[in-house]
């Protein structure tokens, strides 16, 4: 495997639509207001993440199991997000990605969140993979932590394999195939 340039995320993103909207370079001001950055980097391209969220809540004293998923568990919040201290969220991209069988991709937070106690999970996006991304973000901290909506969360690494992949997760039927939201545990 091989970690692909932004001349090569440009030219899938441009004759494949592999990522939906695709920003050719790094955004960091928008209308002269200064954003947490997003788009294409060297190695990798900067995602953002959209004004809904899912934030875990104990009000409803529910249990979290991800074979019996209650979605009392959460609080639906849009635009801008605060997450309670040590306490989690669901969001979803703004960018639809269309992964080829022959790349992998691994997603990482983006340093500024990281610096703030903010740890952005996201699986890797397998070969055949598409949909809208939904991203977990953990508030590490004792304090409230603010989550800027339309704005970079996390970059996304592409890994192109030598060969392409026998089967694919549209071949397998993925359950978490062709995501449009938020999408809760699937048993």
């Amino acid at each position: 495997m091989s970690l692909q340039s932004d001349r090569w995320i440009r030219e899938m993103a441009e004759k494949y639509g592999m990522i939906e909207p695709f920003e050719d370079s790094q955004v960091r001001y928008v209308e002269d207001r200064k954003v947490i950055s997003y788009g294409l980097s060297s190695y990798g391209y900067d995602l953002r993440v959209g004004p809904e969220f899912k934030v875990f809540t104990n009000l409803r004293n529910s249990i979290v199991d991800p074979k019996n998923f209650d979605e009392n568990a959460f609080i639906q919040t849009e635009g801008d997000c605060i997450i309670p201290p040590n306490s989690f969220a669901l969001a979803c991209s703004v960018e639809y990605f269309r992964i080829p069988r022959n790349v992998l991709t691994i997603c990482i937070g983006k340093s500024t969140y990281a610096r703030c106690g903010i740890i952005v999970n996201v699986t890797p996006f397998e070969p055949g993979w598409e949909g809208f991304v939904t991203l977990e973000i953990s508030n590490t901290t004792p304090l409230p932590a603010k989550i800027y909506a339309n704005e970079g969360l996390a970059q996304v690494l592409f890994l192109q394999g030598a060969e392409v992949c026998e089967t694919s997760y549209a071949d397998r039927k993925g359950k978490y195939m062709n995501q449009t939201k938020i999408t809760l545990p699937i048993a």
